[in-house]
């Protein structure tokens, strides 16, 4: 008997939509991987397995209503939800039920998904983590902010799930969990009814087994159809190049190990991978970013940091002093330094469709008080390019790191394409 779990998004919906599974079987399979699964992983902040069922019931009884017809998704407890509690991971709002929900939620429906619960979030999805562990090593950090989103889709809890990007909230805990993680070009998904964090950061992302399944998804809660794959067309061959990036020195022997490992992969597959420098605007990004974020940070939870601020954790405490002691014309600075880089991009990426760039410096880091250092993310975040998390190497512990491809800002269609590609590579790869 085929287990459930294992079926992409995709399989799922064309089964549902041709009648050979129903909704309800598909969403008590993915219960029942959670209840076997969750007291080792703690993917969830809330949960409700009947309401679960009743969607699926209630999916069952209507004709398909969207290309997510009957397909669980896990939304991240930033977004807000009518039908369940909205924490933010936070005990300020412990209970709290949103009056709405929020947009990207509200596509979700709309598309026909269900949604069985909130997966965790570190504290406003900052850096403070929860209680979510790695699912492949539960003594490591599954990363952050995202957390529970993409160990809930690595341990095959669901097969859909939503996040935030603020510095690599995205794309490393997809590294470290063994999945696919797509943050799009900055502004693409909504994000009325999220938590806000940092203005001109905060980017929706989605967490998926495999990239035809998060471009689907992203497809949906974006508006662009032109971002799903084909399923049977070949996939053309990509333009890549590797970018040793200005924090090139931060990437430890497993990182190292996955570039590696993605250029043997894309070479054998017949496409020749160059390299290109990086620009001298590059330079000083990440402190850039730091010093954004927390001058926004600072301000978008004012009234979090006045009123409660006793129940903050220490580390959030401490960050949003720092917001608060920036002056104006640091973070000017900063904002400049992006724009001008921003501007430049167009020298980096030259004629190739794609950079070849690490999405952590290694394998989880064991421990669970941290989620892993954003190094490798936080400058493509400010630069508000798309970027896919795809798995290609595991650590001789069983840990997988994953690499990182970044597009151009808005290319997110040919972005996806070459992810494809290398994830085609890799799909003869036996992991552990």
């Amino acid at each position: 008997m085929t287990d459930l779990t294992l079926l992409s998004a995709r399989e799922a919906a064309r089964r549902i939509a041709e009648g050979t599974l129903t909704v309800e079987a598909l969403v008590r399979a993915c219960l029942e991987r959670i209840a076997a699964r969750e007291a080792t992983v703690r993917a969830w902040a809330f949960l409700d397995p009947d309401h679960a069922l009743a969607q699926a019931r209630a999916r069952d009884r209507s004709p398909a209503s969207g290309p997510l017809h009957g397909v669980p998704v896990g939304v991240k407890d930033v977004f807000d939800t009518a039908d369940l509690p909205t924490a933010y991971g936070s005990p300020i709002y412990e209970g709290h039920r949103p009056a709405a929900d929020a947009a990207c939620v509200a596509l979700l429906r709309e598309a026909g998904a269900v949604v069985p619960g909130k997966t965790v979030t570190t504290e406003f999805a900052a850096f403070t983590p929860g209680p979510t562990r790695n699912p492949h090593h539960p003594g490591h950090t599954p990363g952050g902010s995202s957390s529970g989103s993409a160990a809930a889709v690595a341990d095959r809890m669901v097969p859909l799930a939503l996040g935030t990007q603020t510095a690599g909230s995205v794309i490393r805990p997809a590294s470290f969990c063994g999945c696919v993680g797509y943050k799009p070009t900055y502004g693409w998904i909504p994000r009325a009814g999220v938590k806000l964090l940092a203005e001109t950061l905060d980017t929706v992302g989605v967490f998926a087994r495999d990239v035809p399944d998060a471009a689907l998804l992203a497809a949906v809660l974006a508006g662009r159809p032109a971002l799903r794959l084909p399923e049977e067309a070949g996939v053309p061959l990509p333009r890549i190049a590797v970018c040793r990036t200005p924090e090139w020195a931060h990437a430890q022997p497993g990182t190292q190990a996955a570039i590696e490992a993605a250029v043997a992969a894309l070479t054998r597959a017949g496409t020749v991978v160059g390299e290109v420098e990086p620009l001298p605007e590059q330079h000083g990004l990440v402190d850039a970013q730091a010093d954004i974020m927390a001058y926004e940070m600072a301000r978008a939870l004012a009234y979090e940091r006045t009123q409660h601020e006793a129940r903050l954790s220490p580390r959030l405490r401490e960050l949003l002093q720092r917001g608060v002691a920036i002056a104006p014309e640091t973070y000017d600075r900063a904002l400049a330094h992006a724009a001008r880089a921003r501007t430049a991009l167009h020298r980096l990426f030259g004629d190739y469709d794609a950079l070849l760039v690490p999405a952590a410096p290694g394998e989880a880091p064991p421990g669970l008080e941290a989620t892993g250092d954003p190094v490798f993310n936080r400058s493509w975040t400010l630069l508000h390019v798309p970027c896919v998390t795809v798995p290609t190497w595991w650590s001789p512990g069983g840990l997988p790191v994953g690499v990182q491809l970044v597009g151009r800002v808005g290319d997110d269609a040919r972005l996806l394409a070459a992810a494809r590609f290398l994830e085609q590579a890799f799909e003869t790869t036996t992991r552990p």
